[in-house]
């Protein structure tokens, strides 16, 4: 098996579950104790939600390149970015590695359109939900997106940042979740990408009657199987 190179941080919680999944691949397939190569190069989310709310997408192109420069130095065979919204910075990283840079949003569109969906929620920080470069991936695998309202989009975006990041689950918070995406349902949503690594946290396959994806699996499942 290859080293995989993860830039964490963005949160702790999810590159907790990167390395999880990732491990449990590796036992899955190996069997016994093993466990998969992973390098982290773990930045600082302070830092990295500072520079997003000032808007200073140029700083952050720079920490992400940086990060992903130090990986591939270190040995990675490719680069994950454990958070969606930070795939904003993938053009920087991928434009200073020779490695592979694995899409979280590519990678989930081909598992959409293998369930043969074409109308899919996007739930997902506001930068993730309100800018373009998530939806044109879509877009480009003829995928069409539901956006929550301005309103649902600041309730998403509150708990991601205000609880999720944080550790924090609350009931609460699972109902308006679900309640966004039953209304989306109503909509002609066929399908809910969990485009959050923290939301994976709060919701699961059980709670809601249409399919969810999860990006942050299905991001770690693809960069296991181009590793080994």
């Amino acid at each position: 098996m290859k080293k995989i190179g993860l830039i964490g941080g963005i949160t702790p919680q999810s590159t907790i579950m990167y390395y999880q999944v990732l491990n449990d691949l590796a036992q899955q397939k190996y069997g016994g104790e093993h466990t998969a190569k992973v390098l982290i190069n773990s930045v600082d989310f302070g830092e990295i939600s500072a520079l997003q709310v000032a808007g200073k997408w140029d700083v952050l192109d720079d920490i992400m390149a940086n990060a992903a420069i130090s990986l591939e130095k270190a040995g990675a065979s490719c680069i994950v970015i454990c958070a969606n919204t930070m795939h904003l910075c993938i053009d920087a990283v991928k434009n200073n590695v020779a490695i592979p840079v694995i899409h979280i949003a590519e990678a989930t569109a081909e598992v959409i359109l293998e369930k043969h969906l074409k109308k899919v929620l996007l739930l997902g920080t506001r930068y993730t939900m309100e800018k373009t470069f998530y939806t044109d991936v879509l877009k480009s695998f003829n995928i069409d997106t539901i956006i929550p309202n301005q309103e649902d989009r600041n309730v998403i975006h509150h708990i991601i940042y205000d609880e999720l990041a944080k550790g924090v689950i609350s009931n609460e918070s699972k109902e308006k979740y679900i309640a966004i995406i039953e209304k989306a349902y109503k909509e002609g949503a066929e399908g809910v990408i969990l485009g959050c690594t923290e939301i994976p946290l709060l919701i699961k396959q059980d709670d809601v009657q249409i399919p969810i994806f999860d990006t942050t699996t299905i991001h770690a499942t693809k960069a296991f199987n181009l590793s080994v």
